[in-house]
């Protein structure tokens, strides 16, 4: 006695089984998508038509919830600032607070490869997560005792040191997410060319090739977030 053949049930009414289903598009998928873009292939290779690709459909669908490239950016950046963790401004810690924060934001770029390169350009925050970040600083500034001028100065300042130093580091050979090997080449590379200088003329910068090119840890990083705090307390100590 044979068995009977096992029934094949028709697919879903109105669905196409042969076909996956098509995500339903918004301007959160639409922002998600092109940060993923920028993990994988860098700033260069962002643009609507590659974010269409990646979602399977066209790039004029992208137009009725993205203006253009440019607020995609402004998007993608707000999107990476909401991973910030917000501290309740301590007078007595306002420092290592100001550190921490700065450090995380330093930290958050670099982690998408070169995305802070479109930082120095989307300088002012307009974006809510953005608006975020600098709401928090400026709570900081001012339990540190900073007037209104000195943190409205100290935040820009601030600002600009993290966005420069994530560019740097995540631009040039052996960025902190890589291979640190790679850094280590990078810089081997810098103290050869440094030391094969005429001596005669730059007497100074082949003496100190060690020191120029010093690279331990967050040594460098550290050391411009302390002489730029040091030197907004002194102001605020001078009634700045």
């Amino acid at each position: 006695m044979t068995s009977a053949p096992s029934p094949t049930w028709p697919p879903a009414f109105g669905a196409d089984a042969r076909k996956p289903r098509r995500r339903t598009l918004s301007r959160e998928l639409i922002v998600e998508t092109a940060l993923k873009v920028i993990d994988a292939e860098g700033m260069d290779a962002l643009n609507m038509r590659r974010v269409a690709q990646e979602l399977g459909t066209g790039a004029a669908s992208l137009y009725a919830h993205v203006a253009n490239k440019d607020e995609l950016v402004t998007l993608v950046l707000d999107r990476v600032y909401a991973d910030m963790r917000h501290p309740e401004p301590d007078p007595a810690r306002w420092r290592e607070q100001v550190k921490d924060f700065l450090r995380q934001a330093r930290d958050n770029l670099v982690a998408h490869r070169d995305l802070a390169r479109a930082a120095m350009d989307v300088n002012i925050p307009t974006t809510p997560s953005a608006l975020d970040s600098a709401e928090t600083m400026l709570g900081l500034l001012r339990a540190g005792g900073l007037s209104d001028r000195l943190a409205s100065y100290a935040v820009d300042t601030l600002s600009l040191y993290v966005v420069a130093t994530a560019v740097e580091e995540s631009t040039r050979g052996g960025v902190r997410s890589h291979d640190p090997a790679d850094a280590e080449a990078y810089l081997e590379g810098v103290r050869a060319f440094f030391g094969s200088l005429p001596v005669d003329r730059y007497p100074l910068i082949v003496s100190m090739v060690g020191a120029l090119t010093r690279n331990v840890g967050d040594e460098r990083f550290e050391f411009g977030l302390d002489v730029l705090l040091d030197g907004l307390d002194a102001q605020a100590r001078r009634g700045g």
